[in-house]
């Protein structure tokens, strides 16, 4: 197996975040279901736009949060998403390659505008999603350069990419020249709500071997396996996975393989603002913490750091370098 130029090639939505602070009486108001992530039209992301109050905006979009995560903590990255050549496709390009990330996919000149999601925050920090794919829907295989997903370590993948039947296209492939040239290929199921829609093409996914490494919180995986017995979908996650990794908030995570069963603590935070981005920045942490050879339990402490740093601002993507908070803890050298 060649030595490869990246660490860590994500492939994901790409989506551009407008989040605010708001309460429950706005999500009651517009019909939304708490903590979710549900799929809205342009009319319906205008309406939702034109009632929200003074906003942050930023990039974001699932994988890429991971990405930007794992360029902040020095490893080689890459990205692969659709935006739209428009102003907000023109500055989530810059962003992420801001990051240090190479982001070489072509943007679309028609069609849709790059996609927007409308994050709202309630004051205990929970995040609700209404995403307008825009854009993000026109991933398709062509997309997919074959070389470039040979050059990397580990392909990452989000469940939202089973949304669009292009993208769904544009990850099957993307795993299989993967696996060919050796590589590893992991996934995050990303929501409990995908999990709802996808449940037997994921477990698919994981029992045929199409990826290697899951990522899930607990509502996933109960969703995956449809029990509330948390010990009883751990087992079998055990069994339908190579490596599983199930992140428990403030409990920590446990990571699942053949060797049996490791746990990583939290870290402690002050004040809990907006847990939008957690778990993409912890799959960040734990995907630098593979490709350095840590061991489980201190990839998943590097994941608990990256989680906890984002959590405690607006926002998806870290303010600070994760490498150097790693260094300070002694997690990275």
């Amino acid at each position: 197996m060649a030595d490869a130029k990246y660490d860590v090639l994500g492939i994901g939505n790409a989506i551009f975040d407008v989040l605010v602070q708001t309460d429950e009486g706005f999500l009651a108001r517009h019909g939304m279901t708490k903590g979710s992530m549900q799929l809205i039209d342009e009319a319906r992301a205008t309406a939702i736009y034109s009632d929200m109050g003074t906003a942050t905006e930023m990039s974001g979009g699932s994988a890429a949060n991971t990405i930007f995560g794992v360029g902040n903590f020095g490893a080689r990255a890459a990205y692969v998403g659709k935006v739209k050549d428009d102003q907000i496709g023109r500055l989530y390009v810059h962003d992420i390659r801001a990051a240090g990330v190479t982001f070489d996919t072509k943007p679309n000149a028609t069609g849709p505008a790059t996609g927007c999601s409308y994050i709202l925050v309630t004051p205990d920090g929970e995040r609700t999603m209404n995403t307008y794919l825009g854009a993000a829907q026109d991933l398709t295989p062509d997309d997919i350069d074959p070389a470039q997903i040979e050059a990397a370590s580990i392909i990452y993948l989000e469940g939202y990419l089973w949304d669009p039947k292009n993208a769904k296209d544009a990850f099957v492939k993307a795993a299989t020249i993967a696996h060919g040239a050796g590589r590893q290929v992991a996934l995050t199921l990303s929501d409990s709500f995908c999990v709802d829609r996808y449940r037997d093409e994921f477990l698919e996914l994981m029992r045929k071997g199409i990826v290697d490494l899951v990522f899930s919180n607990e509502s996933e995986l109960h969703s995956l396996y449809q029990t509330a017995d948390f010990d009883t979908a751990l087992k079998q996650f055990g069994v339908d996975t190579k490596l599983g990794v199930v992140t428990r908030s403030e409990k920590g995570c446990v990571v699942v393989s053949k060797e049996g069963v490791v746990a990583a603590p939290a870290y402690p935070i002050d004040r809990l603002v907006d847990t939008t981005g957690a778990g993409d920045l912890f799959a960040a942490g734990f995907l630098v913490g593979l490709v350095r050879n840590v061991g489980y339990e201190n990839a998943g402490r590097l994941g608990a750091l990256a989680a906890a740093e984002v959590i405690q601002h607006i926002g998806a993507r870290p303010l600070v370098s994760l490498k150097e908070l790693a260094k300070q803890k002694g997690l990275l050298v």
